[in-house]
């Protein structure tokens, strides 16, 4: 069946953070609007992410809105990491509160949106996930991706999977109704962020947990903890200063950045200042120094002092040397926080398996072969992350200019101009697109500034009776050179992370954040818009 729409002015993909925001400012413009959602809820990817033990690397004070001061007040935060599951009520919250819901078409997925250049508008279409299967076919002059940068599960192509007897499952598609592993055995494939929340909670429900480990990761303690009142109505009062300083701040947060190199204090000194800040945890463990990603010196005494800790922490010598991370810097992969993750693996029933040094060949009717060792499982879990950045916009069959496909426009690698607009693809804003800072940061800062700054230059074009706005090639050229340029001389790209592309076979590798942060940034869209959109096409139609 098939919806026929009348002409919108804007759709917005997906109900995210990034989502729910620009709906709200674009409605604000007076513009008709509506916006598709593949899930049956608001949420994003914390509508997906429902593993046991999925919480935030971000303390839950600045993971939220700030453009409003109604949902600061409103809300109260109950963990200084909030888990899944209150950042899906918090946005169910936002959600209701801005009035949203009339524009938002849930269990829709976009499967299409291609430019016409005889109108100057987007035929997007969207196919129902549901049992009704509903199809809407829309014309809309502006199309704001807000998909998200880690939607796109990755699952490892592993001969036999289709054989296997038991069950298994993502963590990014993590069934609804939970999954009980009471009494079963269970293996993990993955063991980075996602893996190191997993882990400990599993272990505690399975028989037998099994966990299959490519990379060793670096990963410091969290300190989760029950937020109490007095601190709550402190954070409350201050939420002026709070987003003064995450806004002028590299990493979009609150927290003072260090202001030292590492080469500036003796070894004593910077000890005390790591033990400190593990005996608080959180990501405060890795900012201790400027120069972490620039003077190896630095970057290997953060090394050994993680090393150090795992020595500490897992009884069995060998299984502590197979934790060990080596062969990359710290910091050069994205940080890691967990909650007893090496004390995990003095359990009894708990194994590890090295498979860099034994690969797993294949999946068996009743198991996982590493070698010439099955290892026996009921349930796999594949906490093996997602195909970033791109991966999402792959899934949508984007057509700009010449009906060129936005696949093959980075066949060779990812490109856009701020990491807000792609050249060939008028009136296509992306928020936290490639070559954009968001990643490395902390992410709803980045989100808000994003969809800020489109917004208003949608009203810039309705103001001025503009009918398209792109990039130029050179404009888009010059911008990833020097998101490439930025990156080089710094550790970032001694690293296989997903952050090149390296955990997505044939993936070009391509860094595809920009590392100078959120200020320098902000600093230069700003510049950009004040100039009239330096390094955009902005076209009338007579």
């Amino acid at each position: 069946m098939t919806d026929r729409a009348d002409e919108i002015d804007a759709v917005v993909i997906g109900a995210g953070f990034s989502g729910l925001y620009a709906l709200h400012r674009l409605r604000s413009l007076g513009l008709r609007c509506r916006l598709y959602e593949a899930g049956s809820g608001v949420g994003g990817a914390w509508y997906w992410n429902r593993y046991p033990g999925a919480r935030c690397d971000s303390e839950s004070y600045f993971y939220c809105y700030s453009f409003s001061d109604e949902l600061l007040q409103e809300w109260t935060w109950t963990q200084r990491f909030p888990e899944q599951e209150e950042i899906r009520r918090y946005l169910d919250f936002a959600a209701d509160r801005l009035d949203l819901r009339a524009d938002i078409r849930l269990s829709m997925r976009v499967t299409s949106a291609h430019f016409d250049e005889s109108t100057d508008r987007w035929r997007v279409t969207a196919a129902g996930t549901d049992a009704e299967h509903h199809v809407d076919e829309v014309d809309a002059r502006y199309v704001v991706s807000a998909i998200g940068s880690l939607t796109t599960a990755n699952v490892p192509d592993i001969p036999g999977l289709d054989e296997f007897a038991g069950e298994w499952y993502h963590t990014g598609n993590w069934p609804h109704e939970g999954v009980d592993l009471t009494g079963r055995r269970v293996g993990v494939i993955g063991t980075g962020s996602t893996g190191t929340q997993l882990i400990p909670v599993v272990a505690e429900q399975a028989a037998e947990l099994t966990v299959f480990q490519r990379t060793p990761n670096f990963s410091m303690p969290a300190r989760n903890a029950p937020l109490d009142p007095a601190t709550v109505a402190e954070v409350k009062a201050s939420y002026a200063d709070i987003w003064r300083r995450a806004k002028s701040s590299a990493g979009g947060s609150p927290i003072p950045a260090p202001t030292q190199g590492f080469d500036e204090v003796g070894e004593d000194e910077a000890r005390r200042r790591y033990e400190d800040a593990w005996r608080e945890g959180g990501v405060i463990v890795l900012q201790q120094f400027n120069d972490l990603l620039t003077n190896r010196r630095s970057n290997e005494f953060a090394a050994d002092f993680f090393r150090q800790k795992i020595r500490e922490t897992v009884v069995d010598p060998e299984t502590a040397e197979k934790l060990m991370p080596r062969g990359y810097p710290i910091a050069a992969k994205r940080p890691v926080l967990d909650t007893n993750y090496f004390e995990t693996f003095n359990l009894p029933h708990v194994h590890l398996v090295d498979v860099r040094a034994n690969p797993i060949t294949r999946i068996t009717t009743d198991g996982v072969q590493v070698g010439e060792t099955e290892h026996a499982v009921d349930v796999i879990i594949f906490a093996t992350g997602f195909d970033a950045v791109t991966g999402a916009f792959r899934s949508i069959d984007f057509r700009g200019r010449g009906g060129l496909r936005l696949s093959d426009r980075w066949a060779d690698g990812p490109s856009a101009y701020l990491g807000l607009g792609i050249a060939g693809f008028p009136n296509l804003f992306t928020v936290n697109g490639p070559c954009n800072p968001a990643l490395l940061t902390n992410v709803p800062v980045s989100i808000e500034h994003d969809v800020e700054w489109i917004t208003d230059c949608i009203a810039h074009l309705e103001a001025q009776g503009c009918t398209t706005i792109e990039p130029t090639a050179d404009a888009e050229e010059a911008w990833v050179r020097h998101v490439a340029e930025a990156v080089e001389g710094t550790l970032y790209l001694e690293a296989d992370s997903w952050w090149l592309g390296a955990n997505i076979p044939g993936k070009p590798r391509t860094f595809m954040l920009y590392v100078r942060g959120h200020q320098e940034f902000r600093a230069r869209c700003d510049e950009i818009a004040a100039a009239g959109y330096t390094g955009f096409v902005l076209d009338r139609r007579s």
